[in-house]
This record gives C-alpha cells, structure tokens and sequence, in this order.
C-alpha cells in the first residue's frame, strides 16, 4: 500500500509543478517522475527489512540475502533508466519483466503468511493477494504507459 501511495502523491504533485512551471500537464513525465521515487522508496525496503524479504523467497533459491540487496539495487537502477531519454524504454520493458519475475515471491510470502517488516510469520496470509496481484498490474500498465506508449 506504501508503495501506491508514494506512486500516486509523487505523480499528483509532479503534475501540479508541471502545470505551474510549463503551463501544461506532462503525465508520462510526471509518471515516470512517480515510478522513480516508487522504485527508489521500494529499494530502501531491501535494505531496512532485509531479514524479513530473505524469508520470501522460497528455500530452494541459494544467496537469499544477496539476492535481497541485488533486487534492491536493480530497483535503484531501474528508477534511474526510466528517467533517461536514451535508456527510458529499454528500463521499461526491463522492468516490466522484473515485476513479472518478483511476483512469485509475493505469492510466496502470502503462502506463508510472511511479515517482511518485521520478519515473522504472522503477515496477512493470502487476503494480501487480492491487494497485491492488480496493484503489481497496475505497476506493469503505469510502467508501459509512462515509458513506453506513445499515446
């Protein structure tokens, strides 16, 4: 839910200061803007809950707490590509397959009732999904829309 709420507020007052510094509403820009502090507010959580996203991942996957820091990092990454011109389309579609690859863990952590926060087992179990799979999709269509779509 945290991650939406930074998409949503970044992107509304990335609008607003278009309007008042162009005279004009740049919505894949100020999109773009959104998913890049989304992203980077997303990464810190690698970093401050560690121990709890290494129990994510499911136990037949080696190097859980590197690949903890390394999703984390390509989150970083990602949040910086989209926001050059020459890098913006090929990140999207890169990150776009990142949230396709990451979603199995979330199923996972749903399973089994994981609290990455606090690193225990007394998360919100599979309700968490009917929240989590169309906000991953709606991370996928604000992803394409921003970056990749001409509309």
């Amino acid at each position: 839910m945290k991650p939406l709420i930074v998409l949503l507020g970044v992107f509304a007052v990335s609008l607003l200061v278009m309007k008042l510094l162009y005279g004009t509403y740049e919505c894949a820009l100020s999109g773009r803007i959104a998913m890049f502090a989304m992203l980077i507010f997303s990464a810190m959580g690698h970093f401050a809950f560690t121990e709890g996203m290494t129990l994510m991942i499911p136990e037949f996957i080696p190097f859980k707490t590197a690949t903890v820091y390394l999703t984390g990092i390509v989150e970083i990454i990602f949040a910086f590509g989209l926001l050059f011109p020459n890098y913006r389309t090929l990140t999207a579609w890169l990150l776009i397959v990142f949230l396709i690859l990451v979603l199995p863990a979330n199923i996972y952590a749903s399973i089994k009732q994981i609290d990455y926060q606090k690193a225990t087992f007394n998360g919100h179990g599979l309700t968490y999904l009917w929240f989590r799979i169309p906000l991953q999709i709606f991370f996928i269509v604000w992803t394409y829309l921003s970056a990749i779509s001409k509309y």
